[in-house]
């Protein structure tokens, strides 16, 4: 029998989305946590009647501090996988079980939900972000990544016991890619199973900030490398060796 999994979504003004995300993560998976993150809207009325279990921040806290408040709640349902996604409907929730087929095959692993092998139907400005951070990443992880960005992913849930990466509201998507590059440091293996590149006409701006959070997700990979002397160990392993 596979690990008991469950699913977290953190979401910040998501009321035009939400349900039909989270009912749709239900009937792959019965543990669904919906947290939200401050929202202005009704995204926690949209979620109403479900059987998802809502967490509520009284304020924006940022995406990460919402990932590790779902993560902790998980853990406390005894889920031994954690499935992410993100709210506004760029993920389709029936990818859930391929994700999780390939955490059998990877206990030690992250899997990554992949959207750039579709990089036409990927805002270009989106697309070019996403392959700079990749590149950052991973080097930093020793290991080539397709899509260091995407939030759809499977985490072993005792990553959130063993690791203290930094979640405050500054951190934003940061903690994305640092708590890849702090599980790879520990010797799990990142993952990339691919999936489809959702962006329907109308969907509301993303919150990820193409320069800026760029930026920042580099300012902490350089400390990180060169803490380690620019890592050359980490750069052939995850660009020259085969």
């Amino acid at each position: 029998m596979a690990p008991p999994a469950a699913v977290v979504i953190p979401a910040c003004n998501e009321a035009a989305t939400i349900r039909e995300v989270a009912a749709r993560a239900l009937r792959e998976c019965p543990q669904v946590i919906v947290v939200d993150d401050g929202s202005s809207d009704d995204t926690a009325n949209a979620v109403a009647g479900l059987g998802v279990r809502l967490l509520r921040n009284d304020q924006n806290l940022g995406k990460a501090a919402a990932l590790w408040r779902g993560a902790e709640a998980a853990l406390a349902l005894g889920a031994e996988r954690v499935v992410t996604l993100d709210g506004d409907g760029q993920h389709d929730p029936a990818d859930i079980p391929r994700l999780l087929q390939a955490a059998d095959r990877y206990p030690r692993g992250i899997v990554i939900g992949a959207r750039l092998a579709e990089p036409a139907a990927v805002p270009r400005s989106r697309y070019l972000a996403n392959r700079i951070a990749a590149f950052w990443v991973s080097w930093a992880c020793g290991q080539r990544l397709s899509d260091s960005q995407s939030g759809f992913r499977v985490y072993p849930a005792e990553l959130f016991r063993r690791l203290r990466v930094p979640h405050g509201r500054a951190r934003g998507f940061v903690f994305e890619s640092e708590i890849l590059i702090a599980a790879a440091r520990l010797g799990y293996r990142c993952v990339s199973v691919p999936i489809a590149a959702i962006y329907r006409p109308g969907m509301r701006a993303s919150h990820f900030r193409p320069v800026l959070d760029v930026v920042r997700i580099t300012r902490m990979i350089a400390w990180k490398l060169l803490s380690r002397g620019m890592d050359p160990v980490g750069f052939y392993r995850a660009f020259l060796h085969r």
